[in-house]
C-alpha cells in the first residue's frame, strides 16, 4: 500500500497561506514575495513533496507502471539489465518508466523527482549513493525498491547483483597465479563500481607483496580509451606485464592498440575485462573476463519488486547472482 504523500494543503498549513497559493509559487516562483517564496521550498524539501502529475484516482490505486534508473542508456551493461527487467514486466502488465542520469547523483535526484510524480508502483535504481532529497523523496513514496549490480554494500531495502571487490580480487589473483607481477588497473568513469573494482585489485595485489598501480580517466569507456591508455603505460610503465581494466570495452582497445604496436598478447602483455560481452567473446584470441549476470539480474529485480508490489513479504534482502571469471585466451 502506498504511503500518503504530502499535499499542497500540507504545505500551506505549514507556512500559513492558501493551498493557490502554494501551488502558484511552485509553479512560477516570482509571483511571490521573497520571503514566502522561501518558506514554501523550505518546508516542501523537509516534508519530500513530490508533485502530482497522475490524475487524483490513479493515485489512489495502482499505475501499473515501474521506473527504472540507469546511468547509461548506451552502456550495454544496462541494455542487457533493461532487457532482463522487460522480460517480466510487460507479461505483468506494468509499463516501464526509464530514466537516466549520467552518474550524476543530482541529475538522478531531478530524474527520481520526475519518475515518482507519475506515481510508479515501484523504482529499480542502478546506484547505492543517493543525494539526501533522493533519500527523502524515497522516503515519502513508501513504495518498494530494489537497487541493482553492487550486493557490496548494504541496500536501501533490497538489491540483486554481485560483489565488484571480491569479482575483481579473483580475477587479479589468478592473473598473479599466472605469473604476473606489474598488473596494472585501468579505471574509467570513476564510479563507485569502478572504485569498488580497484579495491579487490589493490588487495589481491598487496596480498602477493605486489604494487598496485591505477590509470584513470574520467571519460566514457571506449576503445580509444584503452587504447589511449595503453599508449600512457608504455611511455610511464614499460616494464608493465598485465592489464585489468575495468570494462571490455577498455580491455579491447588496449588490445587493438597492442596489435598495433606489436605487443604480444598475452606472451608480453596480460589482458582481462570486466563484464564478459560479445565483443570479447568472438575476438581471437578469446578476453579473459568477469563474467556478469546482466540479464539475470533485471530479471531477478523486476521478480522481486512485482512481488512486492503485490503485497508479498520482503525475505531476502541481498540476491547475489555471482560472477564467472572467463579466463579466454589474454591471460
Amino acid at each position: 500500500m502506498k504511503k500518503k504523500r504530502p499535499t499542497l494543503q500540507d504545505i500551506a498549513n505549514h507556512v500559513g497561506a492558501t493551498k493557490m497559493t502554494v501551488s502558484r509559487c511552485l509553479r512560477d516562483p516570482e509571483t511571490v514575495s521573497e520571503g514566502l517564496r522561501e518558506r514554501i521550498f523550505s518546508v516542501a524539501e523537509q516534508i519530500g513533496y513530490i508533485p502530482n502529475r497522475a490524475p487524483d484516482l490513479l493515485s489512489r490505486a495502482t499505475s501499473h507502471s515501474i521506473g527504472v534508473l540507469v546511468p547509461s542508456l548506451t552502456n550495454q551493461v544496462f541494455a542487457d539489465v533493461i532487457l532482463g527487467i522487460e522480460t517480466l514486466t510487460e507479461p505483468a502488465g506494468y509499463h516501464l518508466m526509464l530514466s537516466h542520469y549520467g552518474y550524476s547523483p543530482e541529475l538522478e535526484e531531478r530524474s527520481l523527482a520526475s519518475l515518482l510524480s507519475y506515481n510508479v508502483d515501484g523504482v529499480i535504481l542502478s546506484d547505492r549513493d543517493h543525494t539526501p532529497r533522493s533519500l527523502r523523496m524515497l522516503e515519502t513514496a513508501g513504495i518498494p525498491i530494489v537497487e541493482i549490480m553492487d550486493t557490496h554494500r548494504p541496500p536501501l531495502q533490497q538489491v540483486v547483483g554481485y560483489d565488484n571487490v571480491q569479482a575483481a580480487y579473483d580475477m587479479v589473483s589468478e592473473m598473479i597465479r599466472r605469473g604476473r607481477r606489474q598488473v596494472i588497473y585501468l579505471a574509467v568513469r570513476l564510479d563507485e563500481r569502478t572504485r569498488q573494482r580497484e579495491q579487490g585489485y589493490r588487495r589481491a595485489m598487496e596480498e602477493h607483496g605486489l604494487t598496485p598501480v591505477t590509470l584513470q580517466s574520467t571519460q566514457r569507456s571506449s576503445y580509444s580509451v584503452g587504447a589511449a591508455l595503453l599508449q600512457q603505460i608504455i611511455v610511464d610503465y614499460p616494464a608493465a606485464d598485465g592489464l585489468f581494466c575495468t570494462n571490455d570495452d577498455v580491455a579491447v582497445g588496449a588490445y587493438f592498440e597492442c596489435q598495433r604496436r606489436g605487443i604480444d598478447v598475452p606472451g608480453r602483455m596480460a589482458l582481462a575485462g570486466f563484464h564478459g560481452h560479445d565483443v570479447g567473446h568472438v575476438m581471437t584470441p578469446r578476453l579473459a573476463s568477469v563474467v556478469t549476470p546482466r540479464q539475470a539480474i533485471g530479471e531477478a529485480a523486476a521478480a522481486e519488486l512485482l512481488a512486492r508490489i503485490r503485497g508479498e513479504l520482503l525475505t531476502q534482502k541481498v540476491v547475489d547472482l555471482g560472477y564467472r571469471i572467463e579466463v579466454g585466451m589474454t591471460l
